[in-house]
């Protein structure tokens, strides 16, 4: 090849190099146009509340039953502690819970709790356990193979059937009566190579089949699915059309999506369900939480930064006018939630 031809091909293998924008990328600077917001943060659309996870005594006493702010409290409570025994209900905590938010004029999110993330603690009544379930739940492991907690077998018939009857006697006494119900999220450390009766398209068909039960369960409060990630895919490069299809059907019979772990600089988060919240427009409601290690950018840690920028007015404007949600869930985690929420949540900004 003539020397100005290898020239030519090579100037011009750069120049399209260097115009190449790698889509995994196209929005990670998102976060940078809310960096200029600031509190106190003045009162929107958005209902806002406090999650606790398991932590339901928390909520006595805790300063947002005196703040007009937050609408109310989402707490977690597992099936095994709402079915203690096949076909016995036990939501006594439930309406303790509910009664002592009405009582202080704030509102229940309740979330229902079928994974866990910690090995030694199963989501799932112990009758579930037996052959007839085909053992009803199954370990997780990491990517690099570490147990991590315990997930029902949702793309099982039978475990679907015992998880809809249970939304059933929920629905029954709590439709309407509290501000809404959300499923937990659709990662799970599950694999064929960890549990041979898994199926990822079986997998999609049961999360569908739980999403079009809680709709019909609860007709009239909010009812929502966390949606971000799903096994078999990695968006944008492995693209199933799994995520998406759980976001359309939600769309289609009226159940809210929504996701854990507010990571707004984390390829993953913004490539999945963030992605699915901007790029898209829904008629039901959006809603994002803020979890453990969320307030100083990381994810599941209890590590206290004493020297830290507050993100809370970043986090809120992203959801606000990125994501444009209705809920946003903040976790109550200390010393984050007393210092950075509160403190940009004040009375005197409503």
């Amino acid at each position: 090849m003539p020397i100005f031809l290898f020239l030519l091909t090579l100037c011009f293998s750069i120049n399209a190099n260097a115009a190449w924008d790698n889509p995994t990328d196209r929005y990670k600077d998102e976060y940078k146009k809310h960096l200029n917001a600031s509190c106190p943060i003045a009162s929107d659309s958005m209902k806002h509340f406090v999650y606790f996870a398991k932590d339901r005594k928390a909520i006595k006493s805790h300063p947002l039953l005196n703040n007009p702010r937050f609408v109310g409290a989402q707490i977690m409570y597992s099936w095994s502690d709402l079915e203690p025994q096949k076909d016995v209900y036990d939501f006594s905590i439930i309406l303790e819970d509910y009664e002592y938010l009405k009582k202080h004029g704030k509102k229940l999110f309740i979330q229902l709790q079928d994974a866990t993330f910690y090995s030694e603690n199963k989501a799932v009544p112990n009758y579930l356990l037996d052959k007839v379930y085909d053992g009803g739940a199954v370990q997780q492991y990491t990517d690099d193979g570490n147990s991590e907690g315990w997930v029902a077998k949702r793309w099982n018939k039978q475990v679907r059937t015992r998880f809809a009857l249970l939304m059933q006697a929920l629905g029954r006494q709590f439709d309407g009566k509290i501000e809404g119900i959300n499923l937990q999220e659709t990662a799970i450390g599950v694999s064929v190579k960890t549990d041979p009766s898994f199926n990822e398209k079986d997998y999609i068909t049961g999360i569908k089949a739980n999403m079009l039960a809680l709709k019909q369960a609860f007709p009239s409060s909010t009812t929502m699915q966390y949606a971000n990630f799903v096994n078999g895919e990695w968006l944008p490069w492995e693209d199933k059309g799994y995520l998406k299809s759980i976001y359309q059907y939600g769309e289609k019979i009226g159940v809210g999506l929504g996701a854990p772990d507010l990571m707004v600089k984390r390829r993953g988060q913004l490539n999945h369900a963030l992605a699915m919240m901007h790029e898209n427009k829904y008629s039901v409601p959006l809603g994002i939480a803020i979890q453990d290690g969320n307030y100083i950018g990381q994810t599941n840690t209890t590590e206290v930064v004493e020297k830290r920028s507050n993100i809370v007015p970043m986090l809120h404007s992203f959801s606000q006018h990125f994501l444009k949600v209705k809920y946003m869930f903040w976790g109550y985690q200390e010393p984050y939630f007393t210092e950075d929420v509160l403190t940009c949540f004040n009375v005197s900004a409503s």
